[in-house]
């Protein structure tokens, strides 16, 4: 097909579940294309010989390679493709952000839509989970061990690209679950949770052991990890789990949750279901979520399905400057989201139970571009208004946990708590590395997942070769 053709075929939409349908339940809003929609969403490529798209990809995946494949209605070669680049391709395709990324390197994206790659990327990887088995070899052995703290994105993404080459891996895991934010923080109607067990068993079938329950800073130290355990080198992907609060007047009252808490009870622990639930959430006809990410999204979003109404999202900033997803916040408008924008909190309020009843909040003007190129919210004096709620959720942001590195001797960490790594994501210890939100702060998941498949590589060098990585060389001569 020539490239003017392919210019004329507009831009397949994603089925989405009524508006009305899923905002009561937790099924899975975008359904998927239909396999005419995926091929004809393919053909849309042009297949241009210098692919910026595959520039704006963290984890490098091939993209003109498995779309042309998809295009030839080639749907093995295309799942060959994609999965040799990415571990995670069916968690990728729903949460990444493709548009901010991928997408918006596409040349397409000049003239009209980008070719919806991400849409494609999960119509391979479902096609692939369902309908083929793992084609895995498994390699020589080496005969070198690996441990990963943590099973999230950058984790689970290090330990298959580690096993390809055939290290053996551990990756430990704090919760009862493996799959880190992926199943806590992530809600079922944006990725399921079947999804994410699919893919992490296919790292089980590929000779990764996951060992759940067990706290790496307590349960064993990194020291404990190399010495004693016999590893020989150590991935820290445990992400920045520590909640932000704003540290306003009301904060302990009863009925406030950190959208960390919060999600987390509900994705991992079933805490929705008062009926199933020992300790379930907290239900509410009137809740407000502070926060314009795709965390307080997902947190709004969820109330709403408890049964919020309304359910209020409060940003300080305008609709342009926020970082969630667009598609996101549409979605959040058709479900009947309330988005209060310009708009902070400033104390939250409680009735003589101390229970929340209200949160005080003060209108916003945008100032001058602060240090992140985003106009600076400015607070209009005399402009206090309150809002009635009975379960306020503060979304707005994450920090490192320090009971890993404080457990670290000689581990360097930054002023945040962040770990400091090199070019090749080497610590100051020699065999240990990090990445992910440890190292980066809250960020995306395919950017851990970059960090772990990249780690993987300075791991692989590390052991193989002895490229420790210049933090660590540095840290080891000074110790001499």
């Amino acid at each position: 097909m020539k490239p003017s053709e392919r210019m004329k075929i507009p831009r397949q939409e994603m089925p989405e579940l009524d508006a009305g349908v899923r905002a009561t339940n937790f099924a899975e809003v975008n359904r998927g294309f239909a396999p005419a929609a995926a091929c004809t969403e393919a053909e849309r490529c042009l297949q241009c010989k210098d692919a910026k798209c595959i520039a704006g990809c963290p984890v490098g995946i091939n993209i003109p390679g498995f779309v042309e494949a998809l295009a030839n209605d080639d749907l093995n070669t295309a799942a060959d493709i994609l999965l040799a680049d990415n571990m995670l391709p069916g968690v990728t395709g729903r949460v990444c952000p493709q548009e901010t990324q991928c997408e918006e390197l596409c040349v397409r994206a000049k003239k009209g839509w980008s070719v919806g790659i991400g849409h494609m990327e999960r119509y391979v990887a479902d096609w692939a989970r369902m309908n083929r088995p793992d084609l895995f070899e498994p390699p020589p052995p080496t005969g070198k061990k690996v441990a990963i703290v943590g099973s999230g994105p950058a984790g689970l993404t290090c330990a298959g690209e580690l096993s390809k080459r055939g290290h053996a891996v551990t990756v430990f895991e704090a919760l009862h679950k493996p799959g880190g934010v992926l199943v806590y923080g992530i809600p079922e109607f944006r990725l399921p949770n079947e999804v994410v067990e699919a893919e992490v068993e296919t790292l089980r079938t590929r000779g990764v052991e996951i060992i759940c329950d067990v706290v790496i800073g307590q349960t064993y130290t990194i020291p404990e990890l190399m010495d004693e355990e016999g590893f020989d080198a150590v991935f820290i992907a445990n992400g920045a789990g520590l909640p932000i609060f704003q540290n306003i007047p009301g904060e302990q009252l009863k009925g406030v949750y950190s959208a960390n808490e919060f999600l987390t009870r509900v994705n991992l622990m079933g805490a929705h279901d008062a009926t199933a639930s020992d300790t379930p959430v907290i239900r509410a006809s009137e809740i407000v979520v502070c926060g314009g990410g795709n965390t307080a999204m997902d947190g709004v979003r969820t109330a709403r399905r408890l049964g919020a109404n309304p359910a209020t999202l409060v940003y300080r900033r305008s609709r342009e400057e926020m970082p969630a997803r667009a598609e996101e916040v549409k979605h959040a408008e058709e479900e009947g989201v309330v988005f209060q924008m310009l708009t902070n909190p400033v104390e939250i309020l409680g009735d003589e139970s101390g229970w929340v009843r209200a949160v005080r909040c003060i209108r916003m003007e945008l100032g001058e571009p602060d240090a992140s190129g985003r106009r600076r919210p400015v607070p209009i004096e005399g402009s206090e208004f309150e809002i009635p709620c009975r379960v306020f959720i503060e979304a707005i942001g994450t920090r490192a946990n320090p009971l890993l590195t404080q457990t670290t001797p000689g581990l360097e960490v930054n002023k945040w708590g962040n770990i400091v790594i090199d070019e090749n994501n080497a610590t100051s210890i020699a065999g240990v590395f990090a990445g992910g939100d440890i190292v980066r702060g809250g960020a995306t998941v395919i950017l851990a997942m970059g960090d772990g498949k990249n780690t993987a590589h300075s791991i692989h060098d590390h052991l193989m070769n002895g490229i420790a990585g210049a933090a660590a060389a540095v840290a080891a001569e000074s110790a001499t």
